[in-house]
């Protein structure tokens, strides 16, 4: 099945009254506005799909800017147009909700080497005609943060109220803190860190050899060839799908459960109930993404190391920062542990920062923030509501 993006809107700007939510719109950057990337390549042109919700005020002071984690995309609060299903922060962003729409303008972009709308792996190379595959430069956060910088300036915003996002969309944040603090009031990364840990690139490697592991991939031209590696990616799926979760959570959701039996098959099909929701995972993954996207957006994750440019000193990355910081974790969280948010907390505390933290007990994992939990809910409400206040928002 082929990726499929939204309908979008050509847009080259957005006007107040067009500011309605929802409204999917791309933004088309010509050859004249190359994206200069840290591979040492450029990227033009270029495409960014957005979504945005509500409505931007008089003096543009209520932007704020949600990045999505790897498997995410631009339909954070809409309905996907593949799966049909509701936004993937739809719990969160809405009128009434801690993201009011009723009171911010609120923006969010498929980042750039992904697969829905925005320029990626399946993109056609204007060089050549066909779809970039592997002659894409690859891609790190700082590049998918100054895409996103070049389209807020696009939209003529100055300062961004709040940037926010969890997982990968947290790595984001902490690079809009890093890369353009003047930018950016307040920041709320979570459930993530300042850079990828070496069992969570080890993780990523399998999922990639997985997908290039598959006949089907045709080093990487499968899309010429008019095949998928579905297989490939399915499974890569369903191993990064475990570092999802708990172990407490599997076992109350499935234990070992047999599924749609009473007794071992002795065989290899799905015996338990677990590996045939892991098969579920992987199968109906494959019908929403691109292999080749998934390869580069998770090296893109393990380049991240917000320090390295520092020699190593985190606390001299946010050096001078202005912007108010509110730091989520999880305490099931195994793929980023609540150490690596507070690696991060300590750093801002050294240079003086305004930052606050808050570990949630839960045992549903990594997706926790994800997930309908109350308490995660109530400090992101908060930590919005004092710093609205504190920007004189009304």
């Amino acid at each position: 099945m082929s990726i499929i993006a939204a309908p979008l809107k050509d847009e080259t700007a957005l006007g107040l009254k067009e500011a309605r939510e929802p409204s999917s719109r791309v933004m088309r950057f010509g050859a004249d506005e190359p994206l200069h990337l840290d591979a040492g390549a450029t990227l033009s042109p270029f495409e960014i799909a957005y979504e945005t919700y509500g409505e931007l005020n008089a003096d543009k002071s209520n932007a704020i800017y949600v990045c999505h984690a790897l498997t995410g995309d631009q339909h954070v609060a809409s309905r996907h147009p593949v799966t049909g299903k509701p936004g993937w922060w739809s719990s969160i962003i809405g009128p009434g909700k801690p993201v009011d729409t009723n009171r911010f303008f609120v923006v969010c972009a498929n980042v750039i080497g992904s697969c829905m709308g925005s320029t990626g792996p399946a993109s056609i190379d204007p060089a050549s005609g066909r779809p970039y595959a592997l002659d894409l430069p690859v891609l790190t956060i700082p590049d998918m943060v100054r895409a996103q910088a070049m389209l807020i300036d696009r939209l003529g915003i100055d300062q961004l109220f709040a940037v926010i996002g969890g997982s990968m969309g947290g790595m984001q944040a902490l690079q809009w803190a890093v890369a353009y603090p003047e930018r950016v009031f307040s920041v709320l990364p979570v459930a993530t860190g300042a850079r990828h840990s070496s069992q969570n690139i080890a993780f990523h490697e399998v999922g990639r050899q997985a997908v290039m592991a598959d006949p089907e991939w045709r080093g990487g031209r499968y899309i010429e060839a008019g095949t998928r590696p579905h297989k490939g990616l399915a499974v890569a799926r369903m191993a990064a799908h475990v570092t999802y979760l708990s172990e407490a959570a599997l076992h109350r959701k499935f234990g070992r459960n047999l599924q749609d039996r009473d007794r071992f098959g002795f065989g290899f099909e799905a015996d338990f109930q677990i590996e045939s929701y892991l098969r579920h995972q992987g199968t109906t993954f494959v019908d929403r993404f691109d292999a080749n996207a998934y390869l580069y957006l998770t090296r893109a994750m393990d380049y991240f190391d917000i320090a390295a440019e520092h020699g190593g000193r985190l606390a001299e990355a946010f050096r001078g920062t202005q912007s108010r910081f509110c730091l989520v974790s999880f305490s099931s969280d195994w793929l980023f542990p609540t150490a690596e948010s507070r690696a991060v907390v300590h750093a801002l505390n050294a240079v003086a920062a305004s930052v606050s933290f808050v570990e949630i007990a839960t045992d549903k994992g990594h997706d926790a923030f994800l997930l309908d939990e109350p308490e995660f809910f109530a400090a992101m409400d908060g930590f919005i509501r004092s710093a609205a206040k504190a920007r004189g928002l009304k």
